[in-house]
C-alpha cells in the first residue's frame, strides 16, 4: 500500500502570549491536542470547524511556520504550498503579477532568467490568465483573479500538497465555483493532494473526499465526508451540520 503523502502523529502546538503569565510575564497557551491523521496521495481532505479551533495553527505547523510544538510531521514529497484566505492580502500591491509569480523561482536560484520567465507565462496559463496580466498589480485585478494568481505563485515549483486556507470565502458565489473548478481541475491535470480548510459544509462536501472535523484543537470526527455528513457521530459534528444546512 502506497504510504500517505502526509502524517501528522499526536500534534500538540502552542502559543507564546506576551503579557498573560504570572507579573505579566509571557505565556504559552496550548492550541492544538494530540492530532493525528494521515492524506494520501490524490486525496482532497477536508478540515473543518467553527473560527478560532485550530485550524490555521495547524497548517502553519505543517508549513514549518509554528515551530513551537511537539509530535511528528512526515512529509513524502517536496514542501507544502499555501493558498490563503484574502488573496489581496497575500500579494505585495507594489510588484507586478509577473515579477511576483516569479519570485520563487528567483529565491529557488534553480533556473535561468527565460526559463523562469517560461514557467511564470505556463503557469499564467494554467490559472486561466492570459500574458497581458504578467506586467499588471494586484490593484487592477478583481477578488478571482487575485486568487487565481495566488494559486499560480503556490504551483510555480510544482509541489505535489496544497493546503488551501479558506480560498474561496472572501469571493462571491459565482467567483467562488469558478475558483472551485480550478482548484478541481488542477487537481486532475497535476496529480495533486490538498488540505483543504473552510468553514462552508457545502464547500467541503462539494469538493472533498473525506473530512477532519476539529473543536478546541482536537479532532473530535473523521471520516469520509459522505459518512460524517449523513451520520454524524460527535455532538459538535451535529451542531454544525445543523447550523449549515438546517439554519431555520
Amino acid at each position: 500500500m502506497t504510504k500517505p503523502i502526509l502524517e501528522v502523529q499526536n500534534l500538540n502546538a502552542f502559543y507564546r502570549e506576551s503579557g498573560q503569565g504570572l507579573f505579566g510575564r509571557s505565556g504559552r497557551r496550548q492550541v492544538l491536542y494530540d492530532v493525528s491523521f494521515q492524506l494520501q496521495k490524490g486525496e482532497i481532505l477536508g478540515l473543518v470547524g467553527e473560527s478560532g479551533t485550530g485550524k490555521t495553527t495547524l497548517s502553519k505547523v505543517i508549513l514549518g511556520l509554528e515551530r513551537d510544538y511537539s509530535g511528528q510531521i512526515i512529509h513524502r514529497t517536496q514542501g507544502p504550498q499555501m493558498v490563503f484566505q484574502d488573496p489581496y492580502g497575500s500579494l505585495n500591491p507594489r510588484m507586478t503579477i509577473g515579477r511576483q509569480v516569479e519570485e520563487p523561482l528567483i529565491i529557488a536560484g534553480k533556473l535561468r532568467r527565460e526559463k523562469r520567465r517560461e514557467r511564470v507565462r505556463e503557469m499564467l496559463g494554467l490559472v486561466g490568465l492570459e500574458e497581458t496580466y504578467l506586467s499588471r498589480y494586484p490593484k487592477e485585478l478583481s477578488g478571482g483573479q487575485r486568487q487565481r494568481v495566488s494559486i499560480a505563485i503556490a504551483l510555480i515549483q510544482s509541489p505535489k500538497l496544497l493546503i488551501a486556507d479558506e480560498p474561496v470565502s472572501a469571493l462571491d458565489a459565482t467567483i467562488r465555483a469558478q475558483v472551485l473548478d480550478l482548484l478541481l481541475d488542477l487537481h486532475q491535470k497535476l496529480a495533486l493532494s490538498y488540505l483543504f480548510i473552510s468553514h462552508d459544509l457545502a464547500v467541503i462536501e462539494q469538493i472533498c473526499n473525506r473530512v477532519l472535523v476539529m473543536h478546541q484543537g482536537r479532532i473530535v470526527e473523521t471520516g469520509t465526508v459522505a459518512e460524517v455528513f449523513r451520520n454524524p457521530q460527535h455532538t459538535y459534528t451535529k451542531t454544525l451540520l445543523k447550523a449549515s444546512f438546517d439554519p431555520s
